[in-house]
């Protein structure tokens, strides 16, 4: 191998901003003069990786990685050090001369991003070519004009047997190269023939820039697959991947968000949209590697896969993945049968950012998944709180797998206490459905201070105009269902009819009850304040004594966040 000058290595030193190299992988955060962030060579959830631009280092406090910018590149990359000085070298348009050595060749990896970067330049230039025409109408129809298939670096391979093949070889790259890369393929008898052919291509890049490789979409409607993406390649890695990545890293460091979605068409729907930061996965379910690659980035990821019901279970599968990482998922629920696409071209880009704008968080989107299947019978609420549970053992952090813990109890009528007591048996690897039964109502201070406001409520329906969160005081589900019912102003008699099960009995017996000393309406009204304040003062007190419990089993939770909350919770004063 050919040794660099020291010179040329000093001067790519000098220019290089080791910020930038490393934002690239993670998402550094300004500390004084330095940056952190979470470690890229180890799992971490409290960020100890510093980088230095004053003195062009990095370091991590938590496993002892340190180095330069070549240092980082190479441990990151898997390169050896010529090569990540090449690397960085081209980034910053300085030409590395070669002297000495034997035959003057750049690293393998080297040469497949090069022979890549010919495809590509090969596939734009036929996308304006007079046979890229059905291409360029395909897009069209699409709604993507020559612009946005320019600013997206979309190509097209037309249907023969060695245009690559031949572009390869007039750049003096080696079929080997080519067959590495995924290009092309070797033919049982000689030769080599193009892997992708008629079909519309997409580069898939790395968060430097450099293609990896591509997805192709037939535009034949009888061509098999549909989409067909590069092989795995010693570049390519379809576990680690994400199409549009260079673009969405400014956008995800300014909104501290990704948007996860499932095809290119899609990717590009969303930055048509305005919403720059998202990626689609290349071929793949999200992986390990794939979290990994975005909780260096940002805690929060927005799932946007398709209406239909596989999409619905790529969104569980996709938190399954996500979840441990302490990744906080939302997820758009589309209309059914719809993709990103085609809720772009139907609705407009305005509709289809405030989805994402408003998108529930999606363990909210698993219960109500859940509860479709009805919770009217025992059978049905064990079914659906055991549906949610295992997801829900995920989450890393106590608090918020309480408070999730709490809404599948709300939602299936459940006690919260069953439901904690199944996560706690999944979390030790028993079976949760044994935790879950049907028992009677427990009643206390809270129960009897909300009931008797909701009396008030039931013979005075005007204060509805005063109820605020009263719906949200709730202490239990069946609660819940009669006060959301109530605070609409329908008289009880009418209510009855609408509601059913354990919330038509409640009504009922709540309607039946005297209301002694509320008939004058000045009265009630004083009385549903008074208790409402009860009420929310007993269930400050209650939150504040789970977060309390919560810090005491799991003491990292202790944080700058967590303990402002606390305090705040310990300034309310008691009822």
């Amino acid at each position: 191998m050919a040794r660099i000058p020291e010179d040329t290595i000093h001067a790519i030193r000098d220019r290089v901003d080791i910020v930038d190299v490393v934002g690239r992988v993670v998402g550094l955060k300004k500390a004084g003069r330095n940056w952190k962030g979470l470690c890229p060579f180890h799992d971490e959830k409290t960020p100890s990786f510093n980088v230095s631009p004053d003195r062009g280092t990095y370091h991590c406090f938590g496993c002892g990685e340190g180095g330069n910018v070549f240092g980082f590149v190479m441990q990151h990359e898997g390169l050896t050090f010529p090569e990540a000085v090449r690397s960085l070298a081209s980034d910053v348009g300085i030409e590395v001369p070669e002297s000495g050595g034997s035959d003057g060749q750049a690293g393998f990896a080297e040469q497949i991003f090069k022979a890549n970067r010919v495809a590509q330049d090969l596939y734009r230039r036929l996308l304006l070519a007079e046979e890229g025409a059905p291409a360029r109408a395909y897009l069209v129809e699409r709604g993507l004009d020559r612009g946005i298939s320019e600013h997206h670096g979309i190509g097209f391979a037309p249907d023969r047997w060695d245009t690559v093949v031949t572009a390869l070889q007039h750049a003096g790259i080696d079929a080997e190269v080519g067959e590495k890369a995924g290009l092309i393929k070797k033919r049982e008898s000689s030769g080599h023939f193009d892997m992708l052919r008629g079909r519309i291509t997409f580069p898939i890049q790395d968060p430097r820039g450099r293609i990896l490789g591509f997805g192709g979409r037939a535009i034949s409607p009888d061509q098999e697959p549909k989409y067909l993406n590069s092989p795995e390649s010693p570049v390519f890695h379809k576990r680690q991947a994400f199409y549009g990545f260079p673009m969405a890293l400014e956008p995800i460091r300014k909104r501290d968000r990704v948007v996860v979605i499932e095809g290119y068409f899609d990717a590009i729907a969303l930055a048509r949209a305005g919403v720059g930061e998202g990626v689609a996965t290349c071929g793949t379910a999200l992986t390990e590697e794939h979290a990994r690659n975005l909780r260096r980035r940002t805690r929060h990821v927005v799932l946007l896969f398709d209406g239909d019901d596989a999409g619905q279970r790529a969104m569980l599968r996709g938190l399954e993945v996500l979840l441990p990482h302490d990744l906080r998922v939302s997820a758009v629920a589309l209309p059914s049968g719809q993709d990103p696409d085609d809720l772009l071209r139907s609705e407009g880009p305005e509709a289809l950012a405030a989805r994402i704008d408003t998108a529930a968080p999606a363990l909210d989107v698993a219960i109500r998944r859940a509860i479709d299947g009805g919770v009217s019978t025992p059978w049905e609420r064990a079914d659906a709180v055991a549906a949610v549970v295992p997801l829900l053992t995920l989450v890393p952090d106590a608090v918020e797998r309480s408070e999730f813990g709490r809404r599948l109890a709300m939602a299936t009528g459940v006690q919260p206490t069953d439901v904690e007591a199944a996560i706690r048996k999944a979390r030790a690897g028993e079976d949760p459905t044994e935790a879950i039964a049907s028992r009677p109502r427990q009643r206390g201070p809270e129960h009897r201070h909300y009931e008797s406001a909701l009396q008030a409520l039931i013979a005075h329906p005007a204060l509805a105009e005063e109820a605020g969160d009263f719906v949200e005081l709730a202490p239990e589900p069946a609660l819940a269902a009669v006060a959301a019912a109530v605070v609409t102003g329908v008289p009880a008699s009418e209510l009855l009819d609408r509601l059913e099960g354990e919330p038509r009995q409640l009504l009922s017996q709540l309607a039946a009850r005297e209301t002694r000393g509320l008939e004058d309406p000045e009265v009630a009204r004083r009385a549903f304040v008074d208790t409402l304040a009860k009420v929310r003062g007993i269930a400050a007190e209650r939150e504040r004594k789970a977060l309390t419990q919560a810090l005491h089993e799991d003491p990292s939770l202790l944080d700058r966040k967590n303990t402002e909350l606390l305090n705040k919770r310990q300034r309310i004063p008691a009822v």
